[in-house]
């Protein structure tokens, strides 16, 4: 019994030894296998770079706020709030149409049309990306808070309830009466109540992830709550945090038309989008003094459009799953 055990251990033995061969330890071999040269934000810009519309529409938006930002110094360019006169009869060049020397026209008292929008871009776009920053810092700092932090979950809940029950339509009035008008008290009165959707929705995104298991398992290596947040929560939330951001900038534009076009928002002597469209809604029914309200809607309409699209198509291309 015993020998005819040992000769099939030794058939065992020869016929593993033809089917298998023992792998030897290569510790090259073994860093080139374990070496990865993904880059998360690599991926994101190739990722976002396969959407030909949203790769036009930044390059036409940096374009716009680079313009806006050197159009001042350019030559033969005219100042916004200088009223002209028309060299024949000295009285104000009003409501002249678009020619060689006025390229968007002149509006009603004889102020330049083409240095006024861009001016007023350039106003509308400084309170939208302030607001939009703002909103975004408080938002993702008080929202983290709120999800991560049991301890500061009640007091946060009662100043979200209380903030998030006073219409912003509300906040915005009341402020444009408290303050004077100006561009600090429309991106005050924006951020009192701006940062509340962020901020709810950022503590939604942090309890589904707070809990997970590997989470649980960083608490229990003694790793601190700051680096867990850092490390281990925010960054899946990069792709939402930036759509949330650049809808806040077309959202900030509006409401700064919306106070404009109800009497609060900046004084007339401050060109702004707002201003603009308000001057030109006036004149809406007369064909020959249109162009004051189509040109800045024109321009408002492709900064609020562009930045959406851009938005949304960051977001889909910072998502991970899109990654190749």
């Amino acid at each position: 019994m015993g020998m005819y055990s040992e000769e099939i251990n030794n058939i065992s033995n020869k016929s593993r030894e033809t089917l298998f061969e023992f792998a030897e330890v290569d510790e090259r071999q073994a860093e080139e296998t374990a070496y990865s040269n993904y880059s998360y934000w690599r991926s994101t810009w190739k990722s976002f770079l396969k959407n030909r519309i949203a790769v036009f529409l930044l390059v036409g938006v940096l374009i716009i706020i680079a313009f806006t930002i050197l159009q001042p110094y350019l030559p033969a360019q005219k100042s916004p709030t200088e009223i002209y006169l028309d060299e024949q009869t000295g009285l104000q060049a009003r409501n002249i149409s678009p020619n060689a020397e006025f390229w968007f026209g002149t509006n009603s008292i004889g102020q330049d049309l083409w240095s006024r929008i861009w001016a007023g871009t350039r106003t509308s776009l400084f309170i939208g990306c302030v607001v939009a920053l703002v909103e975004a810092i408080v938002g993702i700092t008080v929202g983290t808070l709120w999800g991560f932090s049991r301890k500061l979950e009640v007091p946060i809940t009662q100043l979200y309830n209380v903030v998030d029950n006073v219409p912003t339509t509300i906040v915005l009035i009341l402020m444009s009466y408290i303050l004077r008008p100006s561009i600090s008290t429309i991106i005050i009165a924006m951020c009192i109540t701006g940062w509340v959707e962020m901020a709810r929705f950022i503590r939604n995104q942090i309890v589904i992830l707070r809990d997970r298991e590997y989470n649980l398992a960083s608490k229990c290596l003694g790793t601190p709550d700051y680096r867990i947040i850092l490390k281990n929560l925010l960054p899946y939330l990069i792709s939402v945090i930036m759509l949330r951001m650049s809808l806040a900038i077309p959202f900030a534009i509006g409401s700064e038309v919306f106070l404009t076009y109800i009497g609060l928002g900046l004084p007339i002597s401050e060109p702004s989008l707002g201003n603009l469209i308000n001057e030109g809604r006036v004149l809406m029914m007369s064909p020959e003094l249109r162009y004051q309200l189509i040109f800045p809607s024109i321009v408002l309409s492709v900064i609020t459009i562009a930045f959406y699209i851009i938005g949304n198509s960051f977001a889909d291309a910072a998502d991970p799953k899109n990654h190749v």
